[in-house]
């Protein structure tokens, strides 16, 4: 896949799930829900044990799930991004931005997506070449950060991941402040959800989150 045609889905199905559970089967579980409630794009993050490992187990699913792509995040090392690039990440997300890492998925033709959380990290990050900027955290910038940055770079694609909850006000206050996506954690997966495997719970949310763009 095409960095341009992965930035793109990124870009026409906004919301990102953000995801990490040291479960294969839960993780499998999530990743299910989220496509069948209209996500495409899927970043599981790198936070634990056995990350790699489903990671590759999601990405040999995909041929299940037409027009779905997955990505890894929290990558702070470019070990780590060549490991998940090798096992098929199409996009790779770090809470900052790492010369080493943008290195590695600038010869990868991977786009990368780095958190940003002023200004001038935001230009920077442009100028390396990324599309699409993380903000983050979400929850300490607010949406006048975002109606600032675009202020001075309108042009510039920005992703908000922490503080996003699966409500309208919340979604909506986002994306009309000049957000192009958002990313999902926590406040979609509640902990209570998951051990009682209410996944279908999950795939509603999702749902109901896209109509809250219309």
């Amino acid at each position: 896949m095409s960095q341009q045609t992965t930035i793109q889905t990124v870009l026409d199905y906004p919301l990102v799930p953000v995801f990490y559970n040291s479960s294969a089967d839960v993780s499998f579980g999530v990743f299910n829900a989220c496509y069948s409630g209209g996500i495409r794009t899927f970043e599981f993050t790198n936070r634990g044990v056995n990350a790699l490992e489903t990671f590759k187990l999601l990405k040999s699913h995909l041929p299940n799930y037409p027009g779905y792509i997955i990505g890894a995040g929290t990558v702070l090392k470019d070990a780590d991004a060549e490991a998940f690039i090798e096992a098929g990440a199409s996009f790779i997300v770090s809470p900052c931005f790492i010369e080493t890492v943008s290195d590695v998925c600038y010869q990868n033709k991977i786009p990368y997506m780095p958190g940003c959380m002023t200004v001038k990290e935001v230009f920077y990050a442009t100028e390396a070449g990324c599309e699409v900027i993380k903000v983050f955290p979400g929850e300490v910038l607010g949406t006048s950060f975002v109606k600032a940055v675009k202020a001075v770079l309108p042009n510039v694609k920005l992703m908000i991941t922490g503080g996003v909850s699966p409500t309208r006000e919340s979604i909506r206050s986002w994306f009309d402040a000049g957000a192009s996506a958002v990313g999902l954690g926590s406040q979609l997966f509640k902990a209570d959800l998951l051990e009682r495997g209410n996944y279908k719970a999950f795939e509603e949310s999702v749902a109901d989150c896209f109509g809250y763009l219309r």
